[in-house]
This record gives C-alpha cells, sequence and structure tokens, in this order.
C-alpha cells in the first residue's frame, strides 16, 4: 500500500512538474489528462491527504492537493465509506489549521471543500458552530473563519454539481446558513468593533456580510439593530475600505427591495445615501470615489423608486444626486445611472400625474446626454478602438433618450434637440463646430422610434432644416441617417419625397465611403416604406443607376438595386414584370458578354459579373414570387435567362465566388418562377452535377437540393432520371473526395451532400433507396459524424433517423410496392455497416451529439454483440469503466426482455453521465503554475 502510494506522489509529482517548464502541447495534454484521471481515482483521497500534510511537498503539489478534495468533495464522495466522513471532515480541518497563515490559495479550496462536505452530510449537525469554535477565538485564525464564513453561502447556494436532492438541499441550507444567520451577524458585529482590529480584517468582514446578503440569508430587521449598518456608511470615508463598503452598502439596499417589509431599515438607510450627495462635489476628481457613489445612489434609486414618486420631496435628493453622476465627464461611469432612468421612466409612464421636478430632472438629463454626444474637438486624439467604443456607447445613450421621450414626449425632446441646431446655425458658420449639429442630429435620430408617424409638429420642422445644415460629412452622415429614420413619416408627406432624393443623391457623391453608406441605407428605407409613392421616379433611379451608379462601391450599388426592388414590389404585376425584365437585363447583357467573350476574362471582369449577380440576387429576393401564373412579359423568361446562365457556369463553374454568387440567383429564380421552372430542371440539375464533378464546390450540390424539394414529387421520367442521376454522380464524387481528403477539410461538401440527401429521401425514396448509391451514401455520411460542426451532425442524424424509421420497416400485410425494396436495401447496409455506425453515434453520445440521437434500436440481436467491443473503445475521460458496465447491464437486459423503451432510457443516463464526466474535466482547478 505505502509502495502505491508512493508510486503515485512521484507521479503526480512529475505530472505537475510538466506545467513547470515550458513544455510542448504534447506534454501539457498528456500531463493534464492524467492529473484529471488522478483526480478521479479513489486513490487520489490519501495520497492528497499525505501531500496536503507534507513539510517537504512542493507548493505546487499542496495546491493541487488541496484542490482535489474540493473536487472529489463536489462529485466523488460516494467514494467514502459513510464510516469515513466525519473523520474526512476533521482532516480538512486540521489541514485548515496547518494553513492559517497562507497561502490564501489553498486555504479557499479547503474552505470549499468543508462547504461542499457541510451540505452533504447531515451528520455534522453544528457545523458552522464547531468551525467557529476552531478558528473564532485566536485572533491569528479569525482571517480564517472569515474565509470560510464568506465562502459557505456561495458554495451553498451556487455550486449546482453538489448531488443533494432537492428536499436535501432545503434541509441543509437551512441548518447552515437561515439558522445561522443572526449568530453571523453578532459575529461580524464583534470582530468589527474589536481592539486591535485591522482594516485587512474590516474589509473581510465586509465580504463576509456581502456574501450573505447577496445569499437573501441576513435578515434585515435584524441588520438595521446591529452596528453594521452604520460602520458600512462610516466606512465610505476610509481609502482602505471604500469599494468592500460600496459593495455592502449596494447590498443591504437591494435586500431592502421589499419596501412594506422594510420600512424601519430604508428609514435608516436613506438619510445616510443622502448625505453622501455632497461628496459628489468635494471628490469630484476622484473617479473611483464617483463611481462607487454613483453604484450607491443607482442601487438606491432603482430599489426605491416608487418611494421616490410617493414621497418625492425626502427622497428626491437620490434623483438629483444621480443626475450629477450621469452628467460626470467621465463616460465609464456614467452608464452605471442609466438602468435607473430607464426604470424610472417606465414606472413615471403608469401614473396620470407626477410632480413637475420629474420632468426638469429628465429635460436635464437629455441636454447631459446629448453633450456627451459630442465627439472630442480632434478626432486623432482617439485610437482606433477608443473611436469604435465611442459610437458604440452612443447608441447606448441613444436608448436613454427614449427613456426622455417616454417622460417628456417625443414631441418636446425633438423640439429641443432641434433647438439647440437653429441656435448655433444662428451663430452664422464661422461660429460653430460640426460636432454641435451632429450630436442634435445623432438625438433626434436615437429618438425617432418614438416619433408618431402622424406628428405634424416637430417632424416637419426637422424635415425642412436638412438642406440648411452645413456641408460636413459627419454632419451630412447624420441626417441622412435621420431620412432612414423618418420614412414611415414621410411615406404620409409624400411633398417631402423629391427633396428628400436630392439629399440622398448629393450623399452618393460624397468622397466619404460612410456618408455613401448611408445615402445607400436612406434610399433603401426610403423605397421600403414610400414605394408607392416612388413608382413614378423609378426611370430616374434606373438612369441614377446607369450614370452615377456605375461610379458606387458594390456595397452602396447594391443598396440601390434593392431600394429599387422595393418600389417594383409595389407595382402591378404585369408592371412588377415589365421593370424587373429591365433592370435584369442590364446584368444578363453583362453576364451574356463575358461569356461570349472570345479573348481571356480578367480578373476584374469576372469581379464586375459578381457583383451584377449580387445585384440580382437582392432584387430579385426583395420582388419574390408572381404567384402560379407568371405576367406576359416573364412567360419565355426562365428558359431565356437559364441558357444565358448555362453557358456562364460552362466557362466559369471553376471560379469560386462566381459558383456561390450564381447558385444563390437560380435558387432566387426557383421561387420568382415557381412551377414555370420546371421546364429547365433536368438540365439545371445536369449541368450543376457536371460542374460539382469538375469543381468539388459545395454550391452546385446546395443548388441541386433545392430544386430536388421543390421538384420531386414530379413524376416526369426525365425528370426522375436526372434524379438518378444527380444522387449517384454526386456520391461517386463525394466518395472521391473523401478518399483524397480529411473529411475535416470538407465540412460544407458534406453538408450540402447530406441535406440533398434529406431531399431525396423526403421527396424520391424510389431514387434514394434503389440506386446503388445508396450503401455508398450511407458510409459517407457516417463520415460526416464525426466533424464537430454542429448543423451538419444534426442533418446527418436527421437522415440516419429517416433511413431507421422509415415505415417500410414496419410489418404490413399489405405494404406498398415498393416497400419490402426499402426494407431489404436498409437492412443490408446495417448488416454491412451497423457495427461501425453504432460505434459513431456512441462516440457521439458520449461527446456533443443530443440525447435522442440513437436510432439503431431494430437490430436487437446485433446490437447486443456490438456493444462490448464499442463501449470498450470509448474513452474513460468521457464515459467511466462502471457507466460503460451499467449501460451494457441495462441495454441487454431491456433488449432480452424486449423492453425497448428502457433502452432509451439508458441511452439517456449514458448521455448525462457523460456529460457530466466531461463537464467535470472542464470544471476541475489544475494548478499550471
Amino acid at each position: 500500500m505505502a509502495d502505491n502510494q508512493s508510486a503515485n506522489i512521484q507521479a503526480l509529482l512529475s505530472a505537475l512538474n510538466v506545467f513547470t517548464r515550458a513544455p510542448d502541447k504534447t506534454s501539457l495534454e498528456n500531463a493534464n489528462s492524467w492529473l484529471q484521471d488522478f483526480q478521479h481515482s479513489p486513490e487520489a483521497w490519501s495520497t492528497c491527504n499525505v501531500l496536503l500534510l507534507s513539510h517537504d511537498a512542493p507548493p505546487a503539489a499542496k495546491l493541487f492537493a488541496a484542490q482535489t478534495f474540493r473536487s472529489k468533495v463536489t462529485y466523488d464522495l460516494h467514494q467514502v465509506d459513510p464510516s469515513n466522513l466525519l473523520p474526512l471532515r476533521d482532516t480538512l480541518v486540521t489541514a485548515l489549521e496547518r494553513y492559517q497563515s497562507g497561502p490564501k490559495t489553498i486555504i479557499t479550496q479547503l474552505c470549499l471543500a468543508l462547504s461542499g462536505l457541510a451540505l452533504q452530510l447531515p451528520a455534522w449537525d453544528n457545523a458552522l458552530q464547531s468551525i467557529v469554535e476552531t478558528f473564532g477565538a485566536n485572533p491569528a485564525t479569525v482571517p480564517v473563519l472569515l474565509q470560510f464564513l464568506t465562502i459557505l453561502p456561495e458554495e451553498v447556494s451556487g455550486n449546482t454539481r453538489i448531488p443533494v436532492t432537492d428536499d436535501e438541499y432545503r434541509e441543509r441550507s437551512t441548518k447552515l446558513l437561515s439558522d445561522n444567520s443572526e449568530q453571523v451577524l453578532e459575529l461580524l458585529s464583534m470582530y468589527l468593533q474589536a481592539t486591535g482590529v485591522t482594516h485587512a480584517v474590516q474589509s473581510q468582514i465586509f465580504d463576509c456580510l456581502r456574501s450573505w446578503l447577496v445569499a437573501g440569508e441576513i435578515n434585515m430587521p435584524a441588520f438595521g439593530k446591529s452596528s453594521l449598518l452604520a460602520f458600512a456608511f462610516e466606512a465610505l470615508a476610509s481609502e482602505e475600505l471604500f469599494d468592500s463598503a460600496v459593495d455592502v452598502v449596494c447590498e443591504m439596499i437591494h435586500e431592502t427591495q421589499e419596501i412594506d417589509d422594510n420600512m424601519p431599515v430604508i428609514e435608516l438607510i436613506v438619510p445616510r445615501v443622502i448625505a453622501l450627495k455632497s461628496r459628489l462635489e468635494d471628490q469630484k476628481d476622484d473617479p473611483e470615489k464617483i463611481r462607487g457613489y454613483a453604484k450607491i445612489f443607482a442601487e438606491a434609486g432603482e430599489t426605491y423608486r416608487l418611494l421616490i414618486l410617493q414621497h418625492t420631496d425626502t427622497f428626491y435628493p437620490i434623483v438629483e444626486a444621480i443626475g450629477q453622476c450621469s452628467a460626470y465627464p467621465d463616460l465609464d461611469i456614467v452608464p452605471i445611472t442609466f438602468p435607473f432612468w430607464m426604470r424610472l421612466a417606465q414606472t413615471i409612464g403608469k401614473k396620470t400625474t407626477i410632480s413637475p421636478l420629474f420632468g426638469e430632472a429628465y429635460k436635464a438629463l437629455m441636454g447631459v446626454v446629448i453633450r456627451h454626444l459630442h465627439f472630442p474637438p480632434d478626432l486623432t486624439s482617439m485610437t482606433g478602438q477608443e473611436a469604435d467604443n465611442f459610437r458604440s456607447f452612443r447608441h447606448v445613450m441613444g436608448d436613454t433618450l427614449k427613456d426622455c421621450c417616454l417622460v417628456l414626449g417625443a414631441d418636446a425632446c425633438l423640439l429641443s434637440a432641434y433647438g439647440l441646431i437653429t441656435m448655433a446655425l444662428s451663430r452664422g458658420p464661422q461660429s460653430i463646430s460640426w460636432q454641435e449639429i451632429e450630436a442634435p442630429l445623432f438625438a433626434m435620430r436615437s429618438m425617432g422610434a418614438e416619433v408618431d408617424v402622424m406628428d405634424d409638429t416637430a417632424v416637419p420642422k426637422i424635415m425642412d432644416l436638412i438642406p440648411s445644415l452645413p456641408i460636413h460629412p459627419r454632419v451630412r452622415y447624420a441626417a441622412l441617417l435621420i431620412i432612414s429614420r423618418y420614412t414611415e413619416w414621410i411615406n404620409r408627406h409624400p411633398d417631402y419625397i423629391a427633396y428628400q432624393l436630392q439629399y440622398i443623391s448629393a450623399g452618393f457623391e460624397d468622397p466619404d465611403s460612410e456618408v455613401s453608406a448611408a445615402a445607400g441605407q436612406a434610399l433603401k428605407y426610403l423605397c421600403q416604406d414610400c414605394k408607392q409613392h416612388l413608382i413614378e421616379f423609378l426611370p430616374t433611379l434606373h438612369t441614377f443607376l446607369t450614370t452615377t451608379g456605375t461610379k458606387l462601391t458594390q456595397d452602396d450599388r447594391r443598396q440601390v438595386y434593392e431600394a429599387i426592388a422595393y418600389v417594383i414590389s409595389a407595382m402591378s404585376i404585369e408592371k412588377a414584370a415589365e421593370s424587373l425584365r429591365t433592370f435584369s437585363l442590364d446584368i444578363l447583357s453583362q453576364i451574356h458578354a463575358i461569356s461570349s467573350k472570345s479573348t481571356a476574362v480578367t480578373k476584374q471582369e469576372l469581379k464586375e459579373v459578381g457583383y451584377g449577380l449580387e445585384n440580382l440576387e437582392v432584387m430579385l429576393h426583395v420582388v419574390g414570387p408572381f404567384g402560379d401564373q407568371l405576367p406576359a412579359a416573364c412567360q419565355n423568361s426562365c428558359q431565356e435567362a437559364w441558357s444565358i446562365f448555362d453557358t456562364f457556369i460552362s466557362k466559369f463553374a471553376f471560379d469560386y465566388d462566381t459558383s456561390e454568387r450564381v447558385t444563390r440567383v437560380l435558387r432566387h429564380g426557383i421561387t420568382l418562377f415557381g412551377q414555370g421552372s420546371l421546364a429547365v430542371a433536368s438540365s439545371v440539375l445536369s449541368r450543376m452535377v457536371t460542374s460539382f464533378e469538375a469543381t468539388g464546390f459545395s454550391s452546385f450540390l446546395w443548388i441541386s437540393g433545392k430544386f430536388v424539394g421543390r421538384f420531386g414529387h414530379e413524376s416526369d421520367p426525365v425528370l426522375r432520371n436526372a434524379f438518378q442521376n444527380l444522387y449517384e454522380r454526386a456520391t461517386n464524387k463525394v466518395v472521391s473526395l473523401l478518399q483524397s481528403k480529411d473529411s475535416r477539410d470538407i465540412p460544407d461538401v458534406l453538408e450540402d451532400y447530406v441535406q440533398l440527401l434529406l431531399q431525396l429521401i423526403r421527396m424520391a425514396p424510389d431514387v434514394f433507396f434503389q440506386s446503388s448509391a445508396f450503401p455508398l451514401a450511407f458510409r459517407a455520411t457516417m463520415a460526416a459524424l464525426t466533424l464537430i460542426h454542429s448543423d451538419l451532425v444534426f442533418a446527418s442524424l436527421d437522415l440516419f433517423r429517416d433511413i431507421l424509421t422509415h415505415e417500410s420497416l414496419t410489418p404490413s400485410s399489405s405494404p406498398p410496392l415498393k416497400f419490402p425494396i426499402y426494407s431489404s436495401a436498409i437492412k443490408a447496409v446495417m448488416e454491412k455497416e451497423g457495427f461501425e455506425f453504432v460505434g459513431c453515434i456512441l462516440s457521439g453520445l458520449v461527446g456533443d451529439f443530443p440525447e435522442d440521437s440513437t436510432c439503431a434500436l431494430l437490430w436487437s440481436t446485433q446490437l447486443v454483440t456490438w456493444l462490448p467491443p464499442i463501449l470498450q473503445q470509448l474513452p474513460p475521460s468521457s464515459t467511466p469503466n462502471q457507466v460503460k458496465q451499467q449501460f451494457l447491464l441495462d441495454v441487454t437486459n431491456s433488449l432480452n426482455t424486449a423492453q425497448y423503451d428502457k433502452v432509451k432510457y439508458s441511452i439517456l443516463a449514458l448521455h448525462r453521465a457523460s456529460r457530466k464526466a466531461r463537464d467535470r474535466r472542464r470544471v476541475t482547478p489544475l494548478n499550471q503554475a
């Protein structure tokens, strides 16, 4: 025994020693895996006890031993004989006494272990009291006691991995926490006032108090009578205790949220909170102090907001203090106050009358927020990250402006922002900065969501103001986004459309790319929301595309095409078809021209065609289908368009980006033409499978699956033959790819292939099961199960479920004609591939597959034979040996007694046990210093 323990210690020290060097990845992984396996073993209890109490063990080994005790108390207490549980407690207490002077990391781990043990050990009846008696009398060990008292409520309330039932938890948590809360208060009060108490101990006391407050275990009336409440506020004057005191004050306020039950305590807290208001001015040069006060005021405001509204004279100073914090120049502190303003606004919104003081507060807040929205005078003073953070924060501030609208009304807020701009403009262009204009414009945009589209007060003034704004990129950008925001209002006031189009058009000509992008967005939303009014402007938009449009970036050009598509979608079907044809022919003629070119095509030419395909795609997506009866303008369009695409694909299929774009266009072509695209389906499938064979690009499989899904029910022999041709040639290509490449290198191909198979089995089972490709397809899909790619794995599992639960396998006295053929094909493939398939499924079940991923239950005889060697191959790290043995026993018994439902429960148990084992390996703390 001693020899084994010595060997374990030496192996453990060797594994830990790996982390003190700069090891290669393999050594690191092997050492980490060994340590995790060791932590799971029963021998770890005694080995770690020896290490922990050894004077000679290195610090890393001692810490690992303490961590192991914590882990094993959580997961492996069942390994300890019940008669040894109290001695285990004594061992941990002895170790804690040994390490009373540190290191703190070991003290923390031992306290966690003792807390977990106390929750699971009813025989330890007076757990908290016994720890107090052991460590509470000696000033040198009081910090250890405070650490335990801090950790106990956190571990009891927060460690959901400890295996206790709900009833056991309620009983033990009451015994450990609720029944001891008053004693803990008395103890903390005593230590706080003890002679010679240090700031370090006082800080620990506050941390402990906060822990019990957070756990909800402090009786607030009793707390109000203790000296702790007053001292927490007094400690805010101490540099050393400030942060801890802030946390305690915030938690005590939060714990009084049941207003009626806690009024006596609230009456003690609120005057002390209000008294802090003067410190905002006194300590304005210390951002960390202001941050702490902002947290306290914001917590008080949120918790007592109903009292603020009911007793405004008494509580309003809290609102004023929060307003001061909101106005503080440090933008990291300002957002602490925002949840208060939001919740107060929501509460005010439910009241019929409120004090005018709140209107003043929100008016002041709006002015403060708009000032915070100003960009700095010199943008180069900000780093790229700072600029991004500031832009993101502006949107957060925009939400607070919406809260102002809720209290003051959107019109009043918009007019206030409008007034700031007109006041600035009245000073003349030489004496204003662009920031003074841009910030109120941003505010107007943020508040736009709150505006009533029927408003005829503020919005007309804003719309009339836009043309007179200074010509500056940031101002134009903000104004264009205002147009985007107010397009629903413009729809009800179409007289503004003409000059809005002029302003947007000018935006496209701005050299600043952000301005041009904003113009594209404005045009898109204007056309989307005002499409009926813009039909007459369609020729103008077409001219714009053929002139200015050629100078735009592709992103902007695509937005213009999207905008035009919205207008087309508002036209009658016949006119829409004619307009769509007009715009599409521009793009199709470009595609035809490059396909017919006899000389070499440049990369730029192909790129431009790719852009055209993107534009066509977005138009078709917005316009959508015309219905079953195609308008006259589209009667022959499908065949005409396909003839152009067919030639184009035959020539440029090897360009990956082109193949992606053209197949996306074809997808929308199916939607647009509907049943009309049946005429070209066979030709499309032939071209797609030929292109896939040549390139291996998954997009050709993807679009083929869409065609099978749309027309799989058609009985046309030519089309059925096209399906079979597609199925067999695509399968052969996939098999070839799997022979020359690792499956991890072609996840996109496998995913689109599996999706194609799903369409075939559901829409064309006669093709799917009767083809010689079926066994190859089954095996290829098994390869997909080995990838860490959830969409692909789930699709593959769906396919196997469809195969192995196919209704042809259900005995019937008069099955459909082809069902025996299907059934025979399924059984043949399972006979050949079943062992490996079940291995894949079980490996996945103890990995990342969902619980219901088994579908091999119909092969019960083989399953009993297959399971032992398959289970042997599963790694113990994900499936402990005892779990494997129990699973095999349960499944065998269930199958032998024909209780197939119980097999499912066994699989669920295996999956959950494996997940628990894997979770443990992820959370087990290992010292890797």
